[in-house]
């Protein structure tokens, strides 16, 4: 494809309209992820594994993207073009993962999963990124287009579980993940171009990350996200575990991954009216979705019956979408345009990354050595730390006169 005018200041495309098969990539990458992150645990599980093994299998993916997302995101803003590179995550994913699904020991599939990781974690970040240069100039709004990722994951997870109830997690995650992934793949293909302009003020400098991480605000909102994301990492390894050890069946838990997601295009289109790009504002949501996530967790710690975690999970769609929501605009706030990729990268790195080494190797342990409720207990006061830590934040900022001019530089 033709690349595209040289003078203008932002990501531009092609005369052809991007907007359908973006919303169509999205919801397929979602659907393809949720397979991957909801059934895989299972279908470990069914391999042999313990929750301590299948715990720390599943933290080498964060442990990985702590290099991945610095590496893909400087890519990006070096080559400046996202969807050339999120073409070549997809491509690595889908050949890497048939090694993961035919290794035949402990150490391959140990191996092959750091490979499988290095492409597929970054990913989320990358995408967004996407989102974010093809709606540029144009007044549509990112919830509008984030959505249908949800509406993948909750529709996919619905109909996997009932598909591998009746199949097994062999063959049924290895096929589910390859067809969804490969349908990805093409996708983005026929995506029109997607290209920043050769401006010498957008260009990404070297030394990137130091750039991103001299604001001190924007390090203190990473940090309290690593508190509050742990627990939701380790909901999402272990839950459907919990489901199991309860006596649920798979397809209870394709059940429960669709509740978890189904209400979030409903968050999603309520951020697109409401919400208001003020540092203030965005503050009182973090604190206010803080103080949701340590309810879900302290009522995932009390569950007897499995069905209630249906019910329980339905919290997901305003905790995880509403932190998500305001924490990739409020990336986009903090970090000057030449640098997005990388500020979307340490975003991602926050809540998958650090956490998700953290929650699953303490949350494997504690899961098999103390049980599921004592985990969420733990998540419960994580994420109280985490609220009291985004209202003095919010406090510091606002007696600090910080929070009109950081909203002003928002509307860029």
């Amino acid at each position: 494809m033709s690349d595209e005018q040289p003078n203008q200041p932002h990501e531009s495309i092609s005369s052809r309209s991007p907007f359908l098969p973006l919303k169509a990539f999205n919801f397929f990458l979602y659907g393809a992820i949720a397979i991957f992150a909801s059934f895989f645990p299972l279908y470990l599980q069914d391999a042999g594994m313990n929750k301590l093994e299948i715990g720390t299998l599943m933290a080498i993916g964060p442990f990985v993207s702590l290099i991945a997302n610095p590496f893909w995101g400087y890519l990006v803003d070096r080559m400046e073009n996202t969807r050339r590179m999120l073409i070549l995550m997809l491509a690595g994913t889908l050949v890497l993962a048939q090694f993961v699904f035919h290794a035949q020991s402990y150490t391959m599939i140990y191996l092959t999963m750091v490979l499988f990781f290095f492409f597929q974690s970054p990913m989320f970040a990358q995408s967004n990124t996407m989102i974010l240069g093809y709606i540029d100039g144009t007044g549509r709004k990112f919830g509008a287009f984030r959505l249908w990722g949800s509406i993948g994951w909750a529709l996919t997870a619905a109909a996997a579980g009932y598909v591998i109830d009746r199949t097994g997690t062999t063959p049924g995650v290895p096929w589910l993940f390859t067809g969804l992934m490969g349908v990805t793949l093409i996708f983005a293909v026929v995506l029109p171009s997607l290209r920043r302009a050769a401006d010498t003020t957008t260009v990404a400098p070297p030394g990137g990350f130091r750039a991103v991480l001299a604001n001190p605000s924007f390090a203190a909102f990473l940090l309290l996200g690593v508190l509050v994301s742990i627990p939701n990492a380790m909901n999402g390894t272990f839950m459907t575990l919990y489901i199991t050890d309860l006596g649920g069946s798979r397809e209870l838990v394709g059940w429960a991954i669709f509740s978890a997601s189904v209400l979030e295009v409903a968050v999603f289109m309520i951020f697109d009216r409401f919400f208001r790009r003020r540092l203030g504002f965005m503050m009182v949501c973090l604190t206010t979705v803080s103080i949701l996530f340590a309810l879900r967790w302290y009522l995932m710690s009390t569950v007897t019956d499995p069905v209630n975690i249906i019910y329980i999970q339905m919290l997901h769609s305003v905790t995880y979408a509403g932190y998500f929501y305001v924490g990739t605009l409020m990336t986009s706030m903090f970090v000057p345009d030449a640098f997005r990729g990388t500020g979307q990268a340490l975003f991602t790195l926050s809540w998958s990354g650090v956490s998700g080494i953290i929650a699953g190797i303490f949350g494997g342990w504690v899961f098999d050595n103390f049980g599921a409720p004592m985990m969420y207990q733990s998540g419960t006061v994580l994420s109280i730390i985490g609220a009291v830590g985004f209202a003095a934040m919010g406090y510091t900022l606002y007696r600090g006169g910080h929070l009109a001019p950081l909203a002003a530089a928002g509307k860029r």
